[in-house]
């Protein structure tokens, strides 16, 4: 039912600074602009996804159940939001596996920019039932404008979102057995504790188990970004050329890949860049 991930939403104290930020991150103009029911929100769509930065505007109880989220946090990851092919389907399956899905609703955005507009089908489960982590899904119309690559050696698209928990099991179970996602990988390490990759698209969600005292068991956590790059090296010198803070590139847990980590410029996101090798031809 799930085709991809469609977008993260990441909520931001303050909508200028983010935008600024992730335009210099992703080295990529935003795609989508607009402001309504409480909140400002700019888009960046890249090949595979896109972030959605969103900030509390006015003093509406969406807004203030942002700031409240926020606290002093300078950003968040806040939702997943799911694509999927057939939204009546995906609805009863929901129901299917307890999920409790709001009714479907039909949603219209304009770019503030150009006036175009979208069009989707929605609904969300309930998220005392996907572990704590905020979860929509949706069927979009027509497909979003991508984000214009400003600089050189941009970022191509997400490769990983990572989700930490403490019951791997339940978790397992929620983007296994109920959500339909692929298991690809379940490997444990002494050292860095459970990972388990979970195919949605052509990208991954990833649940981490690194068991911590006093930790929450009921109760899962979005916790980063990987973002997956052709050029690691070349995207290393631009951002540490804008001013930002990057570690040296290293090698991944996986055969092949290549990553460092981006220790500044994100609103507090956990962000990593991934770039892998090529594939052999044939």
């Amino acid at each position: 039912m799930i085709t991809g991930l469609d977008h993260v939403v990441a909520l931001v104290k303050d909508i200028g600074a983010a935008k600024a930020a992730y335009q210099t991150l992703l080295g990529r103009a935003p795609a989508w602009q607009n402001s309504g029911e409480g909140a400002d929100r700019v888009l960046f769509t890249l090949d595979n996804m896109t972030i959605e930065l969103m900030a509390p505007s006015g003093f509406t109880a969406t807004a203030d159940r942002m700031r409240a989220l926020l606290d002093d946090r300078e950003g968040m990851l806040a939702s997943l939001c799911f694509r999927v092919a057939d939204m009546s389907k995906l609805h009863r399956r929901l129901e299917r596996v307890a999920l409790k899905p709001e009714p479907i609703a039909e949603v219209e955005s304009s770019d503030d920019a150009s006036g175009a507009a979208l069009h989707w089908k929605r609904t969300r489960a309930a998220t005392e039932l996907t572990r704590g982590v905020r979860m929509f899904f949706l069927e979009l119309a027509e497909e979003r404008p991508k984000s214009a690559a400003t600089e050189i050696a941009p970022i191509d698209g997400l490769d990983h979102v990572v989700i930490t928990t403490e019951d791997s099991d339940r978790a397992a179970a929620l983007y296994g057995a109920r959500l339909g996602l692929d298991l690809a990988l379940d490997r444990s390490h002494h050292d860095w504790g459970q990972l388990m990759f979970f195919r949605c698209g052509d990208l991954i969600v990833e649940v981490v188990r690194r068991p911590v005292a006093g930790g929450d068991s009921q109760h899962d956590r979005l916790w980063g970004l990987s973002w997956r790059v052709a050029d690691i090296d070349a995207t290393r010198a631009r951002l540490l050329a804008a001013g930002l803070d990057v570690t040296e590139v290293r090698s991944g847990r996986k055969p092949g890949t290549r990553i460092l980590t981006v220790r500044s410029g994100t609103c507090g996101i956990q962000t990593v860049l991934l770039e892998r090798a090529p594939k052999p031809a044939d």
